[in-house]
């Protein structure tokens, strides 16, 4: 998996854009929506910054600011690091790390056509959980 490339293994679906002037409360109410845990921030079909469910914490709530007069272009990570569909998904995992996030825009000629999480890399995982949790559900009722 770590040598796919992120084309293949980002989230296209989960992919939430807004404009800068959004609130932070709208951009909440998105997210919640889409069961998304990151905003990407565009103006002119190009991505100006990111917004995450930490930031609301963070930078909104901790710091007491009003969700609904606060902008999503004063609370943002301004010009995210980002890679492209073609890099290698290990690639991606490895910029998380080092600097210590959790989400990666992926971008393709300045605008964002998907996003990698480090959920990403669990998800085979979690997914071989979960079957074996339903076959262990089935089993005991069975018995």
């Amino acid at each position: 998996m770590l040598n796919e490339p992120i084309r293949n293994v980002m989230e296209r679906k989960k992919l939430l854009v807004a404009p800068p002037h959004t609130s932070v409360s709208a951009a909440a109410r998105m997210m919640a929506k889409k069961h998304v845990s990151a905003v990407m921030v565009v103006e002119d079909n190009r991505l100006v910054g990111i917004f995450t469910e930490r930031d609301a914490v963070f930078r909104v709530l901790a710091q007491e600011l009003d969700a609904q007069g606060t902008r999503l272009a004063d609370v943002m990570t301004a010009s995210p690091r980002t890679v492209a569909p073609e890099e290698s998904f290990g690639y991606a995992l490895l910029m998380m790390h080092e600097h210590g996030f959790r989400h990666v825009p992926v971008v393709e000629n300045g605008a964002p056509v998907g996003i990698v999480s480090a959920r990403n890399a669990l998800d085979p995982d979690l997914e071989e959980f979960e079957s074996e949790a339903q076959r262990r559900k089935h089993i005991r009722r069975l018995a």
